[in-house]
């Protein structure tokens, strides 16, 4: 089957596959608008690349794409013309203008050399057509010396931390406190009021990002025979963990470590939740329509609470799960066991998550100090 691209080119239809300029321009057929027709048949052809031989997420595919329709917008330029010169320009704006975080930059650069990658190849044939019809091909733009490279684990602001453990307190109490209040004064939301300070003190008590805790479901809980005393609450399997490009959501069971988390949430199964309208749904968190909590949502009363107790803005629920890995290391958890409970693939990673008080430090400097005494004597 052929289609026509948006400016009048013929295309091999979609469900073909292939990245190849010449499955992807037709020969014979006059272009009205060549020079638009072959960038849209290019970054089709990129997005199929991506899609087949990838497998690549299509949001994480029209993200790339999007980035280099605003590329071309900024250069007034198409990819066969583009320089060096002009990704400069473009990096010069983004970071002297729009105060874009040091991964956006990195981001964006990254999907213009992708993009530069797949044209240049001359497996996909662009060269070859951009010479036949415009007198010139693309080149990569995108070097070593113009481009910033990946150096730490951990690219986000510097004014994200953990929570202290007196401002996890203050946030659970606050919570409770909504909770007692709408029930003392007869109002509606006494539910879901219970239900917003228990996914708190759960996304606290296992470690969890905000999608990994709007993904839970009531089967993701099982018996752990090392620790009867948790029932069926002895570990927990994440089922969405924090995906990395072209894989599905990673999994991994997170072993309770807290059993007033434990019991927080078990109090929460058993007397709130088959109080909600579930319509026979898995999830562990619902709407009051039946429908699943979403990150969104969760986001979204946290910072309501945070607002109301005048707490740093900078706080998020994300600064929950750091508070989960700084302050079992200062109880004295193994940093692996850590680095496992919540799935990095890296000891430094979870290192920047660490953000251990002066009292634990001095205690440690402390043992320390003493051990090196004791040995001098």
């Amino acid at each position: 089957m052929i289609r026509a691209l948006r400016g009048g080119a013929s295309v091999a239809d979609s469900d073909s596959g292939g990245g190849s300029a010449r499955l992807l321009l037709v020969d014979g057929v006059a272009l009205l608008h060549p020079e638009d027709a072959v960038l849209d048949a290019m970054i089709e052809g990129w997005a199929r690349q991506q899609r087949g031989g990838r497998r690549l997420q299509p949001k994480t595919i029209s993200d790339r794409a999007s980035v280099v329709r605003r590329f071309v917008g900024f250069t007034s330029e198409y990819p066969w013309t583009w320089s060096a010169a002009h990704l400069d320009e473009w990096m010069t704006l983004l970071i002297s203008t729009s105060d874009r975080a040091e991964s956006t930059i990195r981001n964006y650069q990254g999907a213009i050399r992708q993009f530069c990658d797949y044209i240049t190849s001359p497996y996909y044939e662009w060269p070859d057509v951009c010479q036949e019809r415009f007198g010139t091909h693309p080149i990569q733009i995108c070097h070593e010396w113009n481009t910033a490279a990946h150096l730490v684990e951990y690219e986000a602001g510097a004014d994200r931390r953990p929570m202290t453990r007196e401002e996890c307190q203050a946030l659970f109490d606050y919570a409770d406190e909504r909770v007692e209040r709408a029930i003392r004064l007869g109002r509606k939301g006494a539910l879901t009021s219970y239900r917003d300070a228990t996914v708190f003190k759960t996304i606290y008590g296992w470690g969890l990002r905000c999608q990994e805790a709007s993904g839970l479901d009531l089967t993701d809980f099982y018996r752990n025979p090392k620790a009867p005393e948790l029932g069926r609450f002895g570990s927990m399997h994440v089922r969405y963990g924090k995906r990395t490009k072209g894989s599905p959501p990673r999994r991994r069971m997170v072993l309770s470590i807290m059993p007033w988390a434990v019991e927080s949430l078990e109090d929460y199964l058993v007397n709130i939740r088959p109080r909600f309208r579930a319509s026979g749904k898995q999830a562990l968190w619902v709407t009051e329509r039946g429908g699943r909590l979403q990150p969104r949502e969760i986001e979204d009363k946290f910072a309501e609470y945070r607002d109301a107790l005048g707490m740093d803005r900078d706080l998020t629920p994300h600064c929950l799960r750091h508070s989960y890995v700084t302050h079992n290391i200062e109880d004295g958890a193994d940093p692996k066991f850590i680095q496992e409970q919540v799935g990095h693939h890296f000891a430094s990673t979870t290192a920047i998550y660490t953000g251990v008080s002066g009292d634990f430090m001095n205690t440690m400097m402390r043992k320390v100090l003493d051990q090196a005494l004791e040995a001098n004597r």
